[in-house]
């Protein structure tokens, strides 16, 4: 698996350049962090892989995205979770009136595969352990943390190809999310 951004530039509305001149390439099992301030465009790069730029009148207006070698540059966020790319947006994005073990099966929404989803489910209690007890609670009455680990579990129960995570450690101690980083 190769992701590669060259040379990519975007657009708000066709008048706000957001990001120019971004480019990277990444190879299977690789981890990455994009850093800088506020409104540098981390979050727009992230968009635009996912395909998320375009629910927000955004746009890829130069340059290019690769997934192994095909193109992927505003496909819409369908297109791309079908293709494997999950992101996990910024601000704990949970379905608040359903269980913290509901919240996990909506990410498997698309696999038939029982037995491999049961595994996941398995995976993910085990690499945050903290929610296993809650799995029972809806969402909405759950710590910033509990959230946070229940929003990246979704996605894992996907079987991303690659995970895209905004403000991955927002809210989440520190063991935790040194679990976190070892996928």
């Amino acid at each position: 698996m190769k992701l590669q951004a060259v040379g990519i530039e975007v657009m708000y509305r066709g008048i706000i350049l957001v990001i120019k001149g971004i480019s990277f390439a990444l190879d299977e099992g690789q981890v990455v962090a994009f850093l800088g301030a506020n409104g540098a465009g981390k979050t727009t790069t992230l968009k635009a892989i996912s395909g998320l730029i375009l629910t927000e009148e955004g746009r890829v207006t130069s340059g290019f995205i690769s997934l192994d070698g095909q193109r992927i540059e505003n496909k819409d966020p369908e297109e791309a979770s079908k293709l494997g790319i999950i992101q996990v947006l910024e601000g704990r994005r949970i379905f608040e009136h359903l269980t913290v073990e509901q919240n996990l099966m909506a990410g498997a929404h698309m696999r038939s595969d029982r037995a491999g989803v049961k595994a996941d489910l398995e995976m993910v209690y085990g690499m945050f352990p903290a929610i296993q007890p809650v799995r029972m609670r809806k969402c909405g009455y759950c710590s910033g943390g509990e959230q946070q680990m229940t929003a990246v579990g979704r996605a894992l129960m996907a079987r991303p190809k690659i995970l895209l995570l905004d403000e991955a450690s927002l809210g989440l101690a520190p063991i935790p999310f040194e679990r976190f980083t070892t996928l």
